[in-house]
């Protein structure tokens, strides 16, 4: 059964009195179990599991670090292009906002990655806007040919593309792609996305499996927190994380958790997820996917992000910026949202130092 089959029959269901009617006795019977199903993973979403968070961040703290050690991946984003043709309603790239639109030139392109690759990050995360005539395959090969000579893994989070689409990047260099559905409530999908080809429900649905098809390293999902009730979402992504891990068992499959920031345009969320809703999120997703990476961008506050150190997160971006060019150039674009903890690449790795943990720059090595 594909996943968009399989989200159809999940969603005809109440979710909302699953949750409700989960009991501190479920609660306490799913954390003596070793492994979880997805009824397991939803009883430890539910608001019977809250007074139970302690226990679940002892037991993920253990299966983070046999499965990961004390490790965190440090990587960064670098935006190519903030031309788009969506209008996604909550993002500061859509093409009714009144911003500056730029793409870098290839020799940007060169500049940003030898001041990026200077902090000594091996890992990075390249990004645009939907705009194919802009932003092109080809366009987008070029600049991977050139990030190839600074990085050895080059992860893309873009617009959806076809199978034989990703092949093409992914002989250029690339290995790793992160995709956000933004939100899995199909009918709520259609009215934040009004026009534009991200419209397109079930094509930006499957996008992660078509890359997983065609020999992808790793890949990424995530709702974006605050569009939805957060249980449903959260659920919907550990499902999603579940079943391309069960049907591609070759590739690093992770969730990211970003919740929304202020960002160009008037779209406030109409659900608040706060700092406890989050980290039940991330428990229970290590517990139900102990293998699996949990990326925490700086979306989230310095002070956020030191506390869930040892909570399950693997990976975290450093010395971000949201803007086009923004790692070289001081340049007046806006960038797709604010970004919340400012520290440099060389101030994120003293402090996981000294909690105990090692920074990664680089956890892989292609074969050449």
């Amino acid at each position: 059964m594909s996943f968009f089959n399989k989200l159809n029959q999940v969603q005809r269901q109440d979710l909302d009195h699953c949750f409700l009617r989960t009991t501190p006795e479920d609660v306490r019977r799913v954390l003596q179990k070793v492994s979880l199903r997805e009824k397991d993973f939803q009883t430890l979403l539910s608001p019977a599991a809250e007074p139970f968070l302690e226990e679940m961040a002892r037991k993920a703290h253990q299966l983070t670090i046999h499965q990961f050690g004390k490790t965190i991946l440090l990587f960064t984003p670098m935006y190519l292009s903030n031309f788009c043709i969506n209008q996604c309603v909550y993002c500061g790239f859509n093409t009714g906002n009144k911003i500056t639109r730029k793409q870098l030139t290839l020799e940007e392109v060169e500049k940003e990655a030898g001041s990026i690759a200077a902090t000594g990050l091996k890992h990075i995360l390249i990004l645009t806007g939907d705009a194919r005539n802009i932003a092109s395959i080809d366009y987008l090969k070029s600049c991977i040919h050139i990030l190839s000579r600074y990085f050895t893994s080059i992860s893309i989070e873009i617009y959806a593309l076809s199978a034989p689409e990703y092949k093409e990047l992914i002989d250029a260099g690339i290995d790793a792609l992160t995709i956000y559905q933004e939100t899995y409530n199909p009918e709520l999908y259609r009215e934040l996305h009004g026009k534009g080809p991200k419209s397109d429900y079930r094509f930006r649905l499957e996008a992660p499996e078509r890359a997983c098809s065609v020999g992808i390293r790793a890949v990424s999902i995530g709702a974006l927190l605050g569009l939805d009730e957060w249980r449903k979402e959260a659920f919907m992504t550990g499902m999603h994380a579940a079943y391309l891990q069960d049907r591609f068992p070759d590739v690093e499959v992770g969730i990211s958790l970003p919740r929304m920031r202020p960002h160009a345009g008037d779209f406030q969320p109409p659900f608040i997820v706060s700092d406890r809703n989050l980290i039940q999120i991330m428990l229970a997703f290590r517990l139900f996917m102990p293998r699996a990476g949990i990326t925490i961008s700086t979306r989230e506050s310095e002070t956020f992000r030191n506390n869930i150190l040892r909570l399950g997160v693997t990976k975290m971006s450093a010395g971000s910026t949201t803007r086009v060019g923004g790692h070289t150039n001081s340049e007046d674009n806006t960038g797709q949202f604010d970004i919340c903890d400012h520290r440099t690449v060389s101030e994120m790795k003293s402090f996981i130092r000294s909690h105990g943990y090692q920074p990664v720059f680089k956890d892989w090595q292609p074969i050449i």
